[in-house]
C-alpha cells in the first residue's frame, strides 16, 4: 500500500512512525514547510512533497491527514472525490462535517476519524467491566483531564500552531477527544450544560478549562478538562451499583472496589515507555493499533471503530455545552 502522510508537525510525524512499526514503508509526507519536511527525512527516510494537487493525491492508495483541524475539511475532500479511503485527526469543528459524512456514504469512501484513547489497554479494561455488569450498572462518574498547554509543543510557542486559535484551542479540541471514548462507554448523553472561560495565562487568549455536566438515561457525569493543569491528569472515578471503578493514567492499572467483598481489585497492564519529546503516559501502542484498525478496516478485515457520524454526534454535545451558558472566569 502507498500511503500519503498529509501535514509533517508533531502528528503527522508520529503517524509515520506508527506506519512503520506496522511493517509499512511506501510513505510519502507533504508539508508546505521546509523544516518539517528535512526533518522528516532524516528521522524516517521517506520521501516528501512540497506541493500537492490532485494527481498526485491519486497516485497514493490511502491519505492520513494530520495537518490542523481547520484545514481537515479541505483534504477529507479530497479524499472523498478521488475515492481514496482516509485517516483523519480527531474533528473539532462541526462546519461541513455533516455535508462531507453525507457525501463519503453515497461514495462508499471511508473516512475514520481519530478515537486514540479507545485504544488504550485502560480504557478497554473499564469497557470491558462496565458491558459485562459484573458491578451492576453505571451510576455516575466525574473525570479530570488536565495538561499544560505549553507543555504540548515545548520546541515551539503557544502562538505558533492552532491550539492558539480560539475555535481550536487547546481546551475546546480536548472536550471531544475525551467524549469520543466516553461515550463508547456508556453512550450518548441526554442532556450537557457547561461552563467554560479563561482563567490564566497559557500563553494564548483562549478558553482553558472547561467543566461539563452530563445526564445519561442512567446516571450522570461530570467532566473537567483544562491545560492549566501543572501535572499532567487523567483520573476517573466511575461508580456502579456493587462497586467502583478507579483509574489514573500515571498508574499501570486500573483498580475495581467490589462492594461484596469489601476489597480492591487491580487489572494491570503493561506499556512501553511514551515516545521521547512526550508525557510517559501518552503511550505510542494506543497510535499504532488505532491506525492497524483503520488499515484492516481498508483492507475489509474489520470495522473501524470510530465514524463521522460519531465524531458529529460528539461535537453536538461540544456545541450544547457551550451555548447552555456563557463565556465567564475571564481574568
Amino acid at each position: 500500500m502507498k500511503f500519503l502522510v498529509i501535514g509533517l508537525g508533531s502528528m503527522g510525524k508520529r503517524r509515520i512512525r506508527c506506519l512503520k512499526s506496522l511493517g509499512y514503508d511506501d510513505i510519502t509526507g507533504y508539508d508546505p514547510r521546509e523544516d518539517r519536511r528535512l526533518e522528516t527525512q532524516k528521522l524516517y527516510q521517506v520521501k516528501t512533497l512540497d506541493k500537492l494537487h490532485n494527481s498526485v493525491c491519486s497516485r497514493f492508495d490511502v491519505h492520513i491527514i494530520s495537518v490542523p483541524p481547520d484545514c481537515h475539511l479541505e483534504y477529507m475532500k479530497t479524499a472523498v472525490d478521488l475515492g481514496i479511503p482516509a485517516f483523519v485527526e480527531a474533528s473539532v469543528l462541526l462546519d461541513g462535517l455533516e455535508e462531507l459524512d453525507s457525501m463519503a456514504k453515497s461514495r462508499k469512501v471511508l473516512i475514520a476519524p481519530s478515537c486514540t484513547l479507545r485504544f488504550h489497554p485502560a480504557v478497554k479494561i473499564i469497557k470491558k467491566l462496565i458491558k459485562s455488569e459484573q458491578y451492576g450498572k453505571f451510576t455516575n462518574f466525574s473525570y479530570h483531564s488536565g495538561q499544560y498547554l505549553p507543555d504540548w509543543h515545548p520546541w515551539e510557542k503557544v502562538t505558533e500552531y492552532y491550539v492558539s486559535n480560539p475555535s481550536t484551542g487547546g481546551a475546546r479540541e480536548i472536550v471531544p477527544f475525551e467524549l469520543t471514548w466516553i461515550v463508547d462507554l456508556i453512550g450518548f448523553p441526554a442532556e450537557v450544560t457547561g461552563l467554560f472561560g479563561r482563567t490564566m495565562d497559557v500563553g494564548a487568549e483562549i478558553t482553558d478549562t472547561y467543566a461539563v455536566a452530563l445526564k445519561f438515561s442512567q446516571g450522570f457525569g461530570t467532566m473537567l478538562v483544562d491545560v492549566v493543569a501543572r501535572h499532567a491528569t487523567r483520573n476517573l472515578i466511575l461508580n456502579m451499583e456493587k462497586g467502583q471503578i478507579a483509574w489514573r493514567w500515571d498508574d499501570p492499572h486500573v483498580k475495581v472496589f467490589d462492594a461484596a467483598s469489601g476489597e480492591w481489585v487491580l487489572f494491570a497492564y503493561q506499556v512501553s515507555p511514551g515516545y521521547d519529546g512526550y508525557n510517559k503516559n501518552i503511550i505510542e501502542e494506543m497510535y499504532i493499533e488505532e491506525l492497524g484498525s483503520f488499515i484492516g478496516a481498508v483492507n475489509g478485515r474489520e470495522i473501524y471503530p470510530n465514524t463521522l457520524a460519531d465524531d458529529i454526534a460528539v461535537l453536538k454535545q461540544l456545541i450544547q455545552a457551550e451555548t447552555s451558558n456563557p463565556p465567564r472566569l475571564e481574568k
